[in-house]
């Protein structure tokens, strides 16, 4: 019984009798009011100094913008080498961006700690009518929490394709200005370029469209992609037949360097190879491929960057 009186009156329920007397019961309503009281004046409190913050740091952007404008046309291509920095920049303009923001991820699914790194800002961007379209690669299929980051902007109205071919991470701001990750070394996240000159940014967004418009639109509710699994493997046969080195294939389709060798060991059983120069000459002398010619040299092939390192499939990762 002492717990519940305890209760009551630390609930304002009951009130401290006079003159040594029994407890007195009181008004829900009043004892709300008491309650909410010491609350409201902190929410206040706070409140007036959110908007103190506003005004004393709103007021500096004029005179910040105003003392950078030369600098920033000047210099129309800014090398970031610390990956903090990278993330504030992105961070930056995914919030002061107004109508258009691309994003083009190579190196399979993303992780779950990525997800839930950039899924808020995200969503909000989205909410504000931003438009949004993410480029994947095919290998991004097969990771749930990917799938679960593209059921959640999808549904906000965000378009996202997956291709089969090779590309590097970039992301796209209203179409003026471009973030380039730097080649990735080891473990460490990468640093990245932005760049804001007109022609390189327009012909970077150009080659983004090419690709897009032959991209796959990704359905996270649909498990199953055996067109898409078969693109990687006419994909996996033209690096193949190129001579490139599976590291290397696997770094340009996004995929871990053990399951592309497991790939290749299944494509080389079905053509009956028993080398990998065998194979070459069969999926040459069989056609197998199609007329579009195998990709560019592997010497200019950088690892896939990333803003957060690479989220390949976990089961996959080596």
């Amino acid at each position: 019984m002492e717990e519940i009186r305890e209760l009551l009156l630390e609930l304002r329920l009951l009130a401290p009798g006079t003159d040594d007397g029994p407890p007195v019961p009181v008004d829900p309503l009043i004892a709300e009011m008491e309650l909410r009281s010491p609350v409201e004046r902190s929410i206040n409190e706070a409140q007036e100094r959110l908007a103190h913050i506003h005004g004393e740091l709103r007021a500096l952007v004029p005179l910040y913008r105003e003392g950078t404008r030369s600098s920033r046309c000047d210099q129309q291509i800014r090398v970031l080498d610390d990956p903090a920095d990278v993330k504030r920049e992105v961070s930056m303009l995914m919030h002061t961006c107004e109508r258009e923001t691309v994003t083009v991820q190579p190196g399979g699914g993303r992780s779950s700690e990525s997800v839930r790194r950039v899924l808020t800002p995200t969503l909000e961007m989205l909410a504000r009518g931003v438009t949004m379209r993410t480029l994947y690669q095919h290998t991004a299929r097969a990771s749930l929490a990917t799938r679960a980051f593209v059921r959640q902007v999808v549904a906000e109205g965000a378009e996202v394709r997956t291709t089969g071919e090779p590309f590097e991470r970039v992301f796209f701001f209203d179409g003026r200005i471009a973030v380039v990750s730097q080649e990735r070394r080891g473990r460490q996240a990468p640093g990245a370029a932005i760049v804001s000159e007109p022609t390189l940014v327009n012909f970077m967004y150009r080659t983004f469209e090419n690709v897009w418009q032959s991209a796959q639109v990704f359905d996270a509710d649909r498990v199953e992609y055996q067109e898409t699994a078969e693109e990687l493997r006419t994909n996996i046969l033209r690096l193949m037949a190129a001579g490139l080195k599976d590291d290397v294939i696997a770094r340009r389709l996004g995929m871990a360097t053990r399951t592309c060798r497991r790939y290749i060991t299944e494509l080389m059983d079905e053509i009956d190879a028993s080398s990998r120069f065998q194979a070459g000459l069969i999926v040459g002398r069989r056609g197998l491929l199609p007329d579009d010619g195998p990709p560019g040299p592997a010497d200019d092939d950088p690892e896939a960057a990333s803003e957060g390192g690479s989220d390949r499939t976990s089961d996959d990762k080596e």
